[in-house]
């Protein structure tokens, strides 16, 4: 059962940190997000994924549902992440509106005084 769960969500986990590396893409952050999380993030899945997926560990699929707590602890910790990095996107986004506007503002005047 876990083992399903944990299987179905890694992709949509995945999916939405990609979201995220092109949402932060196409600001200009203070802190370089992507190096610093989102990469790092997406390679701890990725793993997980290939794991997951290899002959190796198909077999041990009845062990794989007696580690709950570390297949919850994973789920737990990128949705964390995720959640976190999507408040920090709106608050740069914000902030990104705010220094365009700001710049737009500040080249008018420049311009009406010519």
């Amino acid at each position: 059962m876990v083992d399903r769960v944990y299987k179905s969500d890694l992709p949509k986990l995945r999916i939405a940190l990609e979201a995220l590396k092109e949402d932060f893409s196409n600001l200009s952050p203070k802190t370089e997000w992507i190096a610093l999380r989102i990469v790092p993030l997406l390679k701890h899945l990725v793993s997980l994924e290939q794991l997951l997926e290899s002959e190796k560990h198909s077999r041990e699929s009845s062990r794989l549902t007696r580690g709950v707590e570390m297949f919850h602890s994973d789920l737990v910790y990128f949705r964390t992440n995720i959640k976190a990095l999507k408040k920090i996107l709106l608050s740069e986004e914000s902030s990104d509106t705010k220094n365009q506007e700001f710049e737009l503002a500040r080249v008018t005047s420049t311009f009406l005084r010519e």
